[in-house]
């Protein structure tokens, strides 16, 4: 029998969710078996991830095309892995981060990389037959020490967008409903749609716009969190479903968005913050609220101020890093070292490979970190964060609210391997 090789790559620049240029690779293989892998794009972008490439050519796209990043995949990148075996998904993804050569993928950029080792694995996974879930959990092996078997992940639906995925006063950039007293993912998701339902209702009653952000949330001219935050508690309970035992809050302040000269300044409520302030604000409310998930409460940089929100809050609620970790292993070492939050999240296009997220989610479980595999605001049809969440058990998804298809389809991909293959769903409240 041949041995299976890589036999070709292409590339082509296509439009995320926002119509702005991503990048779509196909890797080909000697069996004639192929996939293609689709990659998204971020608008609130921490400093410490792995970087795009863009063309900055301002005569197109305004400078965002990705022709460049196409380019080096045609050439670079597919020198660097032609005719290797597909099946070794680390040997390609080290081949991909050498031929770059930077520590931050700048060379040939993040989304280059990515989308060529991503179309690799999922032509892998059709090589073998196998669903691309059952292959991750299958290659996963060679990293984690604990490989726990596939479960469908608890959903967090963001239905309400403030910050830069919005036009309005909020400084929070997500407000998102998490149910948790399910025994299905298909009835989660079943509450945190007619939750979503609900909200537009009240947002209607109350002569709110109803226009959704880049996430599929809505986006009403509210000023505060407060304000948000009880308008959700509203939609709740008029959903017939109880806040703080079915379904839990969670929100993203994405605080290095507003972090400037050591202060926390949030316009919309009037408050200039220091690190302090900050936490005692978090922690108000949490006291007030049914609160179980707090995303980015500090800025990417505030080790000293995670460390008290950790000692404040971490045995409260879930405190969950991303721009803080930037899914790059070193930095989540230095969280564990330092006892800092107690959950990462999980962005593929942050590292830039297939391996190096793998790497990060099994050092996030081994460590006793929750996992929350999460989507980007500039998104695209592809489905595989979903696969990702079910074979690495990450318990948590975070793929934007029940609207729009780059959205929907990741629930929708979840629903259908629940059926089809009988996945366990994370169960009534483990997942926190």
């Amino acid at each position: 029998m041949a041995k299976l090789t890589i036999k070709d790559i292409l590339a082509f620049e296509v439009l995320d969710s926002r119509g702005s240029p991503t990048i779509a690779a196909e890797v080909i293989l000697s069996d004639n078996n192929s996939s293609m892998a689709y990659v998204p794009s971020g608008a609130s972008t921490g400093k410490h991830e792995a970087l795009e490439f863009r063309d900055g050519d301002k005569s197109r796209y305004h400078g965002r095309g990705v022709s460049k990043a196409i380019n080096f995949i045609k050439n670079e990148l597919k020198e660097s892995i032609i005719g290797l075996d597909p099946l070794d998904q680390k040997v390609i993804d080290t081949n991909l981060c050498k031929a770059d050569g930077t520590h931050n993928k700048s060379a040939l950029g993040a989304n280059s990389i990515l989308a060529v080792s991503l179309a690799n694995l999922r032509a892998s996974a059709v090589s073998r037959s196998m669903p691309l879930y059952q292959y991750i959990h299958s290659i996963n092996k060679q990293v984690s020490k604990l490989n726990k078997e596939p479960i469908l992940p608890a959903p967090m639906l963001n239905i309400l967008n403030g910050g830069v995925h919005a036009d309005n006063k909020i400084d929070f950039q997500e407000f998102m409903i998490q149910p948790l007293g399910f025994n299905t993912f298909k009835s989660a998701l079943r509450c945190g749609v007619e939750i979503f339902y609900e909200l537009k209702n009240l947002l209607k009653s109350e002569n709110l716009i109803t226009s959704v952000g880049d996430e599929g949330g809505f986006a009403p001219q509210l000023a505060t969190a407060e304000e948000a935050i009880e308008l959700i508690l509203k939609a709740i309970k008029a959903s017939g479903y109880e806040a703080g035992k079915d379904v839990f809050v969670c929100l993203d302040p994405a605080s290095s968005e507003f972090f400037n000269e050591n202060k926390y300044i949030l316009q919309g409520a009037d408050k200039h913050l220091s690190p302090g302030e900050m936490i005692s604000y978090l922690k108000t409310l949490t006291s007030k609220y049914p609160i179980n998930s707090i995303e980015d409460g500090l800025d990417e940089d505030d080790w000293e101020g995670w460390k008290s929100l950790t000692e404040t809050l971490g045995s409260e609620v879930q405190l969950v890093g991303d721009d803080l970790f930037a899914t790059n292993p070193e930095r989540i070492k230095r969280g564990i070292e330092e006892s800092v939050a107690n959950s990462v999240l999980i962005k593929m296009n942050q590292i830039g490979t297939i391996s190096e997220t793998l790497e990060a989610v099994a050092l996030s479980q081994e460590n006793g970190y929750k996992t929350i595999i999460s989507h980007r605001s500039g998104e695209t049809e592809d489905t595989s964060i979903a696969d990702l969440a079910i074979g690495l058990a990450a318990g948590q998804i975070k793929t934007g609210a029940p609207s729009r298809t780059d959205r929907v389809s990741k629930y929708n991909r979840l629903i259908i391997l629940e059926e089809k293959f009988k996945i366990p769903f994370v169960g009534k409240n483990e997942a926190l």
